[in-house]
This record gives structure tokens, C-alpha cells and sequence, in this order.
């Protein structure tokens, strides 16, 4: 009767666990996202939090990113806003907002106080990040690549780009478009895919 050596036992049971490594491997390499665009390699702080969010984990969805402010006659989008997200997420959607004070001065509170607004207030559960530029000569460096791409600044509270999934810039919407507007809805579903 054969009887196996220490060698084979050893070597019989190195084959048995890597199999597994590979299917795993395989596996995570044909969930993993889309490579990073250009765009999306940047940093923000998220709101809630301050904790450091990269913007790659957005690559292969379609992004809508929207400058917010809590005392705007524009914000009650934020309701329009994550009823877009909450209708759509499941396709590959995502909405990204920014509080700005450059508008107005109608974001003037702390994260906190947006925070509390924004979840409280209007029920917003899509990823909101810190307050920050995005216009003027210093908008941060994503709004800078939103303003180059499209060639349009935003002109106050609630502008509206839209990203494609492969990372590019397909639409600016101002202020006043709502997130029912047809042609925004239109857009986003094209982006989409139908």
C-alpha cells in the first residue's frame, strides 16, 4: 500500500489551497471597477465625517455632482436630488454634492450643520462632501476639470455636470433645471445606458 510522505502530503495540500487563491483572484480582478479616469483622481473629505474619500470609488457609474447650499431658493432640489439617486442608484448612479458659501454666502453653517440639514431636512442619503470652492479663480482642482471640460462655471447654487461611465463629461445643467427636468432625466437615462 502506497503511503504518502511528508513531501506529498505537503505538496498535495499547497495545490488544494491555491486553487481557490486563483478562482478568488479571477474573481475579484472581474468584479474590480473600471480603471480610474483621470477626473475622478482627486480627494474630498466626506461631510459627515471629514474622513478622506477618493473620488475613483465612483469610477464605471455615472455621476451627477451638484454644487449645494442650505439656504438657496434652489435648495429643495436636494429632494429632487435623492429621489434621482434613489430611482436610479440600482442602474449606476451616483450624486455627488459639494457645499459652497461662493454663492450668496447661503452655505455659511459647519459640516455639522449642513450634515444635519441635508439628512434631517431632506432625507439626502447620497455621498456629500465638505464644504468647498467651485468657482471664482481657486475652484478646487474637480471643479476646475468640471469648469475646463464643459466650459461652463457654475453660476450659482445646484449647477448640475453630469459623467459618463467611462469618466467623461457629457453635460452642464444650471440652477434652474431641476432633477425632474425632462432633459436632465433624459440625459442621466442615456448616460445610463436606456
Amino acid at each position: 500500500m502506497f503511503k504518502p510522505t511528508a513531501f506529498v502530503v505537503a505538496s498535495l495540500l499547497a495545490m488544494s489551497l491555491q486553487a481557490p487563491v486563483h478562482a478568488q483572484t479571477a474573481a475579484a480582478a472581474a468584479a474590480a471597477p473600471a480603471a480610474c479616469p483621470a477626473i475622478l483622481k482627486q480627494s474630498f473629505n466626506r461631510l459627515q465625517d471629514d474622513a478622506p474619500q477618493n473620488l475613483c470609488q465612483y469610477a464605471g457609474k455615472v455621476i451627477l455632482v451638484v454644487n449645494t447650499a442650505s439656504y438657496c431658493g434652489y435648495t429643495k432640489q436636494y429632494e429632487g436630488l435623492e429621489a434621482l439617486y434613489a430611482k436610479f442608484s440600482g442602474k449606476g448612479l451616483v450624486v455627488l454634492g459639494f457645499p459652497s458659501n461662493d454663492f450668496g454666502k447661503q452655505e455659511p453653517g459647519s459640516a455639522k450643520e449642513i450634515a444635519d440639514l441635508c439628512y434631517n431636512t431632506y432625507g439626502v442619503k447620497f455621498p456629500m462632501f465638505a464644504k468647498t470652492v467651485v468657482s471664482g479663480t481657486a475652484p478646487n482642482a474637480f471643479y476646475a476639470d468640471l469648469i475646463k471640460a464643459t466650459g461652463k462655471t457654475p453660476a450659482w447654487n445646484f449647477h448640475k455636470y453630469l459623467i459618463d461611465r467611462n469618466g467623461k463629461v457629457v453635460d452642464s445643467f444650471p440652477s434652474k433645471v431641476t432633477p425632474e427636468d425632462k432633459q436632465l432625466v433624459g440625459a442621466v437615462e442615456k448616460a445610463l445606458g436606456g
